[in-house]
Parts: structure tokens; C-alpha cells; sequence
């Protein structure tokens, strides 16, 4: 089956259309868990379907022109990315429409602060991981293939082709990074 995937891959770089849609349809149920378990973990699983945030993230993926994916875990990391940018996106624009982005008055639940602050911590947490892609690919991919698609450290190993105790440290040492830029954001704010 992987090799089944990287010839989907390598076509639809290459610009086949039924490549990059027989590719999706190839990885459908792992990209609809990704998308499943990133609405869950932030809680907005009640507010945009995860069939729907996976199907934005195909159309976004499809209007790009410029992307190319060498491997399946690259394809993988880039569509967690696309997905956690939409749920990003919409955030923003969820927090805009409740200053009045609509101008509809609205009543007030408890549980609005609890929202706003896991919006904004998700957007600390994902300006830390843009600054950490600036600083070091490398950990950024790790922190992308292990928080946003799920895979475990030896499966990342393998992708990787490194050691397990590798991929460990690179782990712990972006951790180190995101922990401490979000710190400072906070502090800043």
C-alpha cells in the first residue's frame, strides 16, 4: 500500500488531478481522525464537523500549485498543517463575529471565557510553532507528525530514518521551544 501511495503522491505532484483525488480517497479515514481528534482537542468538535474541516482542507490542498510532497509522512504533516490552519482561521473569525463581526447582539453563556481563552492559547501555541519552523524544520515536522497527526516517536523514527531516542530529544527540545515562546508571548501581552 505505501507503494501504491508514493506513485499517488509522485502523480499528483506532477500534476495528475485523478492522482491527488485517488490520493485522498487512499488516505481518507487516517486524514478524517487527524481531523476528528484536532476538533476534539480543542473542543470545537460541537461547533465544525470534522467532515467538514477535512473537505475544507482538500480544497485548500487542491488550489495549491506549488506543493510537493516527496513522501506520505510529508503529505501527512502538510495536511495537519492545512487543517490546523482552518481551525485557526475559523476561530478567529468565530471570536470576530462575537465582538460584533455581525453586529447581532447575543447572550452571554459561561463558558465564553473558557472559548476565548483556548482560542487564544491555540493561537499563541501555533504563532510558536510558525517561529519554530523559521528556527528548525526539523522540529516543527517532528512537533507536526507527533501533536497534529498522531504518530507515536518510533513511527516517526522510521520516517525519519533516525533512532527512536533521536526523534525523543527532538521532541523534548521543540517542547523546550513552544513552552517558552508562548511563555513569553503571555508575559507580553
Amino acid at each position: 500500500m505505501t507503494a501504491g501511495i508514493s506513485s499517488l503522491i509522485a502523480a499528483a505532484d506532477g500534476g495528475d488531478r485523478p492522482a491527488a483525488e485517488a490520493l485522498f480517497s487512499a488516505l481518507y479515514s487516517e486524514l478524517h481522525r487527524i481531523a476528528r481528534r484536532e476538533l476534539r482537542r480543542h473542543s470545537y468538535g460541537d461547533l465544525l464537523g470534522a467532515t467538514s474541516l477535512l473537505h475544507e482542507a482538500y480544497l485548500d490542498l487542491s488550489r495549491r500549485e506549488a506543493v510537493t510532497f516527496p513522501d506520505r509522512h510529508r503529505f501527512m504533516a502538510y495536511a495537519a498543517r492545512v487543517m490546523r490552519g482552518l481551525v485557526i482561521d475559523y476561530v478567529r473569525n468565530r471570536q470576530a463575529q462575537k465582538r460584533g463581526g455581525k453586529f447581532e447582539l447575543t447572550t452571554i453563556s459561561t463558558d465564553v471565557a473558557d472559548a476565548t481563552a483556548q482560542a487564544a492559547e491555540l493561537e499563541r501555541v501555533s504563532t510558536a510553532l510558525d517561529a519554530l519552523a523559521e528556527v528548525d524544520p526539523l522540529l516543527a515536522d517532528v512537533v507536526d507528525l507527533k501533536f497534529f497527526c498522531g504518530f507515536t516517536l518510533a513511527e516517526i523514527a522510521a520516517m525519519k530514518g533516525v533512532s527512536e531516542r533521536t526523534v525523543q530529544r527532538m521532541w523534548h527540545k521543540a517542547r523546550l521551544y513552544l513552552h517558552r515562546t508562548v511563555r513569553e508571548a503571555m508575559s507580553a501581552r
